[in-house]
């Protein structure tokens, strides 16, 4: 598929999600569990090599892992990211009962996290609509951000207004 195609594609899809307002990750996967009728639970996880997160699916519950060592806008990149897995229809990475109960203890092994976030459970079509859709939520979230500088203005806010402002400018708009 073209990048041309797939960014028509998410774009549509985004035209059909509603994106709480203000905007943080959380809520929207407590309102995105809610409308599916299937909650969608977010576990950080500490020291994962190579890959940042993951969309694990369990009969009772959709599970986000995502690195924890990163910054908050990161963070929701990440989950933003495989939400998107999610919205597009494909297919959760396989992951056995052992290592999805390692993964939901506290006191879990290292070494599992380790081999269950790496794992390619997508193809690379999969992992550019999922970046696409994830990429495009962002700019709308940060387009949609007051231009007035406030006291309850976090540092997440802050970057989002730049990278609108940067999207805007490259677009030719102001």
């Amino acid at each position: 598929m073209d990048d041309k195609r797939l960014r028509q594609r998410c774009e549509a899809r985004l035209r059909k999600l509603n994106l709480p307002d203000p905007f943080d990750a959380q809520s929207f996967c407590e309102m995105l569990g809610e409308q599916r009728g299937r909650p969608i639970l977010l576990h950080p996880v500490a020291g994962a090599e190579g890959a940042c997160g993951v969309w694990v699916s369990v009969p009772s519950a959709d599970l986000i892992f995502y690195e924890q060592d990163t910054s908050p806008l990161h963070q929701e990149h990440i989950i933003l990211h495989e939400v998107s897995h999610l919205l597009c229809g494909h297919e959760p990475v396989p992951v056995s009962k052992h290592e999805i109960s390692q993964l939901l203890f506290p006191d879990f092994n290292l070494e599992t996290v380790r081999l269950v976030l790496p794992r390619g459970g997508y193809s690379t079509v999969e992992e550019r609509e999922a970046e696409v859709l994830a990429s495009l939520m962002l700019e709308r979230v940060a387009a949609s951000l007051p231009l007035r500088t406030s006291p309850r203005k976090t540092g997440r806010d802050e970057v989002l207004h730049r990278l609108a402002a940067s999207l805007q400018a490259d677009r030719g708009e102001s």
